[in-house]
């Protein structure tokens, strides 16, 4: 079943590079993002593993906790590595999970059978620090990720879960953002200090407010 916005992160035990988690303990109260590859050794996967690695300390000051999986084991991983320091400049620095029998891979329904009927597709699940599923995005096999997409997305969710506002098209960290609907004119005087410009009835802008 597939998993969708609003569900609860499926739970799971699993041996990893880092040795054994659970994934809800694993996550504690802070934010996770759970991406899969389809395989070790494979080109792509090698650039985002490396890309994912040199840019942990964003994810770190975002308080976000990163994780791969593909259907290869602990010991495939852990050679992959090696690699993955030598092309990308930047070594493993967060698990990889192994999940060879694929079970992380069916709780997350990440086999795709129109695409491949045996390896992960390349997905990527945003786990908010209630545990639920707050962003999904699927890739095939053939296109590497965008990791500051990812951050993007990531900004967006932590900001709009803590303000009644959304982010607007193209929206990247510093820029105006549209107060909610939910909000009367009254009310957002009030909650935006900074003052909001009036567009249209339905849109209107404000200035980030926790900058």
């Amino acid at each position: 079943m597939a998993i969708r916005l609003g569900d609860v992160a499926p739970d799971f035990t699993a041996e990893t590079t880092e040795g054994t988690i659970s994934f809800h303990e694993w996550l504690g109260d802070g934010w996770g993002i759970l991406f899969s590859h389809p395989k070790d050794f494979t080109p792509v996967c090698t650039t985002e593993l490396g890309g994912f690695a040199a840019r942990k300390g964003d994810f770190d000051a975002r308080n976000t906790k990163i994780i791969g999986v593909s259907v290869d084991d602990v010991a495939s991983h852990n050679q992959w590595s090696a690699d993955i320091g030598e092309t990308q400049g930047t070594a493993l620095n967060f698990p990889l999970i192994g999940d060879e029998n694929r079970v992380v891979a069916d709780l997350y329904d990440m086999i795709h059978p129109n695409a491949n009927d045996t390896l992960t597709v390349r997905s990527v699940f945003i786990i908010g620090p209630d545990k639920k599923v707050k962003l999904t995005l699927t890739y095939p096999a053939s296109t590497g990720r965008n990791i500051e997409e990812v951050l993007r997305v990531l900004d967006s969710l932590q900001l709009t879960a803590g303000y009644s506002v959304a982010t607007p098209v193209n929206w990247t960290y510093g820029g105006d953002v549209i107060i909610a609907n939910s909000v009367s004119d009254e009310d957002a005087a009030v909650k935006f200090p900074k003052g909001f410009t009036r567009i249209k009835p339905y849109l209107r802008t404000t200035p980030q407010p926790n900058l």
